[in-house]
């Protein structure tokens, strides 16, 4: 018996996503003077809305003669593109310090949004719990 919903999946990979823009954001800021570094990108968005616009329906199956069906929560993985196509200093480094540092503050957001959703589902089900 599972007692957390699916939704728990997305909101634990919405995380696991914002803290991989973190980390990669945060390398690009640290790597700022550092000579042809190439700033990098967490491409998540491309692979979710691919995923939207392509709702394959699926479902884990006992038998080859079961009807494909599924509410199950698909597994979004993911990439870290690098930046090869600019420069923006002599030295062969890419890294724009107000975009990166732009997106540290749009992603911290997102990380916060998400982190309190979580508290509410975790309210709701202690709310269950404890019957009142």
């Amino acid at each position: 018996m599972n007692i957390f919903p699916q939704s728990f999946q997305s909101l634990e990979q919405a995380l696991s996503t914002a803290s991989l823009k973190q980390r990669v954001h945060s390398a690009n800021i640290a790597n700022v003077d550092t000579a042809n570094y190439k700033s990098k990108q967490v491409s998540f968005q491309t692979v979710l809305n691919t995923a939207m616009n392509n709702p394959g329906i699926s479902s884990f199956k006992t038998s080859a003669e079961h009807l494909s069906f599924s509410s199950e929560t698909k597994q979004f993985n993911p990439t870290i593109k690098t930046n090869n196509s600019t420069q923006y200093n002599p030295n062969g480094n890419n890294v724009d310090m107000d975009y990166e540092m732009a997106e540290l503050a749009k992603n911290q957001l997102w990380y916060n949004a998400v982190t309190e959703r979580v508290n509410g589902k975790f309210n709701s089900l202690r709310t269950v719990i404890d019957g009142r």
